[in-house]
């Protein structure tokens, strides 16, 4: 669940198993989502629940309905879904998360989107990854969510990456643990969008280097690793990613070892990437967030090049 971000000027504006169906009415009306929506912000009074963390944060007014198109499990404690939003209306920004509303459940749930942008304008669908844990949305999207489940979101967040075409060039470390390559994930998969676009067109936004540094306790435990490798890969003069495990105990995979390091990031990996002009995307638990944070300014980052997401 989303806590808090630092967004930076100018960096971020304001700062196998899936099956889907064709898209198909959704059953939750205008009357519907609204009483979902206020029944759920006025039952939800927990000081740690989503809502409150992110009172202050950024968020689309309207709610719009969702089907659950798509659900796998993409690590032993993870599970992936795919939301299919009809709403013509709905957009969201790389990085972005939704607030999301489950009939009948008081609490609502905070997630951020691993998708790029261009599947929801070419196919209305979104694609979310979430933590098993107790925490009511997350146990029911363990539990009880089933194939066109019914739901509603709303977008949200100011950690996101929104480049025009005249923007200039910039070089980018990303550093995840955990769930937090999420919003990373959907950064780095609008980058591989948009070069392509660049490659065809041959005018736009044109991607600087891109290294990935992301921890998790082992490989089963690194989420999307095929599809990170197949982004990097793609643009191999443009990306590269350093995959961490901290309690590997299976033996390492023959086309994962050339990218496996065991044990954690280090501040120097870091510094020793660290160039003039390099901005510095931070998401996972918060300290690992607070940590890098500190040793990026430690070691004479700008402020303003540094920006961040923590997940509870």
């Amino acid at each position: 669940m989303v806590c808090a971000a630092v967004a930076v000027p100018g960096l971020l504006r304001s700062s196998a198993g899936t099956v889907c169906t064709p898209a198909a009415s959704l059953r939750l009306t205008a009357s519907a989502l609204r009483h979902l929506t206020l029944a759920s912000i006025m039952k939800s009074k927990r000081k740690t629940d989503h809502l409150e963390r992110t009172a202050n944060v950024v968020r689309r007014e309207m709610v719009s309905a969702a089907k659950v198109c798509g659900a796998a499990d993409e690590s032993p404690s993870v599970k992936r879904l795919h939301l299919r939003v009809a709403d013509k209306d709905f957009s969201f920004k790389a990085g972005q998360w939704i607030d999301f509303f489950i009939p009948g459940k008081k609490m609502v749930g905070g997630f951020s989107i691993c998708s790029s942008p261009r599947l929801l304008e070419q196919e209305r669908m979104i694609e979310l990854a979430v933590k098993y844990a107790n925490h009511p949305p997350a146990l029911w999207i363990k539990k009880q969510c089933t194939l066109d489940s019914e739901v509603a979101v709303k977008k949200g967040g100011e950690f996101f990456f929104d480049p025009q075409p005249a923007d200039a060039s910039r070089n980018k470390k990303m550093i995840a643990g955990g769930v937090g390559i999420n919003p990373l994930l959907s950064i780095l998969r609008q980058k591989n969008d948009l070069h392509r676009e660049r490659a065809h067109r041959g005018s736009g936004y044109e991607m600087g280097t891109i290294k990935l540094f992301y921890s998790a306790q082992n490989t089963s435990e690194l989420l999307f690793k095929k599809n990170i490798l197949d982004l990097v890969n793609e643009f191999p003069e443009k990306k590269a990613c350093s995959l961490h495990v901290t309690k590997q105990t299976a033996q390492i995979s023959a086309d994962l070892k050339p990218y496996i390091t065991e044990g954690r990031i280090t501040e120097k990996e870091i510094r020793d990437h660290k160039k003039k002009e390099t901005l510095f995307y931070i998401c996972g638990p918060p300290p690992m967030t607070d940590f890098f944070s500190k040793q990026l300014e430690n070691s004479h980052v700008p402020k303003e090049h540094i920006c961040f997401e923590k997940w509870w």
